[in-house]
C-alpha cells in the first residue's frame, strides 16, 4: 500500500532517530523526498538507502533556524520535484538544561531560534507552495514537556516546543478554507540519541519508562508511523490538533 503516491514531502532533522524512521517509511509509501539535516555524512547514507530501496530523495545539509535553509528546502522540492504536498518539520534540539533562574539568555534563544522560529520559516515558505498545489500536509514535532508534563531543567525545551501548538493552531484557522491543514505530533518518551540524552543511565532510562501507561519508551518507527497517518489522507479530517503519540504518559499515575 502507497499512502504517499505522488506526493512531494519534505523531513527535517532526518539524519537519525524520528526523522530518519519517517524519511524511510514515507519513501516506501511512494513520497519523492527532500531531507535536510546539519550532518552531510549522515543524510547522505539517508539518501542512497532510500535510493537502494528504489525510492527517491535529495538532500539540502543545513540548520533549520536559518531562513536560507527553508527556502532551500522549498526550491528544492519544487525544483526536483514540481511542488510541495507535506513538510515534516521535525529537526529539533534540546538546548540549554538548568533551572530557570541559571539559564543563559543564549541557550534560551538556541532553543527558540531552532525548534519555534525554525518552524515559523519552515511554514513561511511551505505554505505558500502548497497553496499552489492544492493544499497539503504540516507536521511539526513538539512533545509531550511543556503540554502534559512539567520537568525540572527543560524550560527552554519546552517553551519553544509548547509554542508550536499556537502556530499550529493559526496555521490550521488561516488556511483550513484552502486546503492545508497543520497538525502537532506529540511523542512520549522515545530511544532516538536526543531520548537517550536526557535519560542517559539506566536508572534514568527505568524511571521515564514507568512514567507511561505502557511502561516503555516509543521506537522511532512508531512515531513515525504517526507522522504518516497525519501526511496521509487518511487523517483528512485531523487539523490545528495537539496529537499525543505518548504511550499513556499524560493519563498514567500508576
Amino acid at each position: 500500500m502507497t499512502r504517499l503516491l505522488d506526493k512531494v514531502a519534505i523531513v527535517t532533522g532526518a539524519s537519525s532517530g524520528i526523522g530518519h524512521a519517517a524519511a524511510r517509511l514515507f519513501a516506501r509509501h511512494g513520497a519523492r523526498l527532500v531531507v535536510s539535516a546539519r550532518r552531510k555524512t549522515e543524510i547522505d547514507a539517508l539518501v542512497a538507502a532510500i535510493h537502494d530501496d528504489g525510492g527517491e530523495a535529495v538532500a539540502v545539509l543545513g540548520d533549520i533556524g536559518e531562513e536560507r535553509v527553508a527556502e532551500a528546502l522549498v526550491e528544492t522540492a519544487v525544483t526536483r520535484f514540481g511542488g510541495l504536498h507535506i513538510a515534516f518539520n521535525n529537526a529539533g534540539t534540546l538546548g540549554e538544561i538548568g533551572s530557570v533562574f541559571d539559564l543563559s539568555l543564549s541557550g534560551w534563544r538556541e532553543a527558540l531560534d531552532t525548534n519555534l522560529t525554525g518552524a515559523f520559516l519552515a511554514a513561511k515558505y511551505q505554505v505558500p507552495v502548497m497553496l499552489e498545489c492544492g493544499g497539503g500536509s504540516l507536521i511539526f514535532t513538539s512533545t509531550f514537556v511543556g503540554h502534559t508534563v512539567g520537568f525540572p531543567g527543560m524550560a527552554a525545551y519546552a517553551a519553544s516546543k509548547a509554542g508550536l501548538v499556537g502556530l499550529i493552531q493559526v496555521i490550521a484557522a488561516e488556511f483550513g478554507p484552502k486546503g492545508i491543514r497543520a497538525n502537532a505530533l506529540l511523542p512520549g518518551g522515545t530511544d532516538t540519541p536526543m531520548g537517550r540524552a536526557v535519560a542517559n543511565t539506566p536508572e534514568a532510562r527505568a524511571y521515564v519508562e514507568s512514567l507511561h501507561a505502557l511502561k516503555r519508551l516509543a521506537s522511532p518507527d512508531e512515531i513515525a508511523q504517526a507522522a504518516l497517518h497525519l501526511a496521509s489522507d487518511e487523517s483528512s479530517f485531523v487539523t490545528g490538533s495537539a496529537f499525543l503519540v505518548d504511550g499513556g504518559l499524560s493519563i498514567s499515575r500508576a
